[in-house]
């Protein structure tokens, strides 16, 4: 496989493209009233809770009632999407430039494990800012909840791949999340693991050692 094969990229959102910080959906928790146990088998049942609405396996409106019966709280679901949400930033301009200036050179996916809560916060953040559809900035956008699977389960990267006719040697995909990276290496895509907000810092070198063009878009 040559250095100049990648002809798509595939971008994680979270950390990748958009700023989040999961502390404050953990405060805005407590703030509700859930002491948010470090106990072994609460640990697990928050993340049954959450995965569950990834995957698309609860609706919406389980997964309030599955929180009340959680937390034993009566929070409204207005309150727990407003805490559940609470780690949502935003999306600097100078990510979105870079991806539209990828877009001319590359095909370019987004591949991310979230939720139709998030989703339409993040979605609706971007089209305030920018006045378009964030499904705009992508050929498609891919998301767990819609696929009924999740990173790093192998499969949700081989039906990106097989929906999109695309041939994985010549895909890179960019996670923060090293074990999302391992699992899109072991069915053939090239990957680039990041630290969260360094998108800017890293794929511009990166593209330049492989592709040699990243004066054309920094």
């Amino acid at each position: 496989m040559s250095d100049s094969s990648i002809r798509n990229i595939i971008f994680d959102l979270g950390g990748v493209i958009l700023n989040i910080n999961v502390q404050l959906t953990y405060d805005a928790f407590r703030n509700l009233g859930w002491n948010v146990s470090l106990e072994e088998e609460m640990v697990a049942k928050r993340k049954e809770l959450f995965r569950n609405l990834e995957k698309g396996d609860t609706s919406v409106e389980a997964f309030h009632d599955h929180f009340r019966q959680l937390t034993g709280l009566n929070s409204s679901d207005e309150e727990i999407e407003n805490a559940w949400t609470a780690m949502i930033l935003d999306i600097p301009s100078d990510r979105v430039k870079l991806l539209e200036q990828l877009k001319k050179r590359y095909r370019i996916f987004l591949l991310s494990n979230t939720n139709e809560i998030h989703k339409d916060k993040f979605h609706r953040i971007f089209q305030e800012n920018y006045g378009y559809s964030f499904y705009d900035l992508f050929e498609r956008n891919h998301y767990s909840h819609e696929m009924g699977k999740r990173k790093p389960d192998t499969d949700i990267y081989s039906q990106v791949l097989s929906e999109n006719h695309l041939i994985a040697e010549e895909c890179l995909f960019i996670d923060d999340m090293e074990e999302n990276i391992i699992a899109a290496e072991s069915v053939g895509l090239r990957g680039l693991h990041i630290q969260p907000g360094t998108l800017l810092d890293v794929l511009p070198t990166y593209l330049n050692h492989h592709d040699g063009i990243s004066k054309n878009i920094n």
